[in-house]
């Protein structure tokens, strides 16, 4: 079972975000480089960001409703 990811961690800056072990900048298992925390990359607000991102966007014009367009001519 996977690790709870935790939103607002004490010290992003001192674990490596990468998989599931979380381990320290000291003894990273799996990567040569770190993997920073989202919050490291798009602020305190980074859950609120990536749900506006992820929610999905409404046209102005339902492709499913008749428009009032009067695009045929009328005999």
């Amino acid at each position: 079972m996977a690790k709870k990811f935790p939103i607002h961690p004490a010290n992003p800056e001192r674990i490596c975000w990468g998989c599931d072990q979380f381990c320290a900048i000291t003894a990273m298992a799996c990567a040569n480089e770190r993997s920073p925390h989202p919050s490291e990359l798009f602020g305190d607000d980074w859950l609120a960001w990536g749900e506006q991102q992820l929610a999905p966007t409404r046209s102005p014009t339902d492709p499913g409703a008749p428009s009032n367009n009067n695009t045929r001519k009328q005999a």
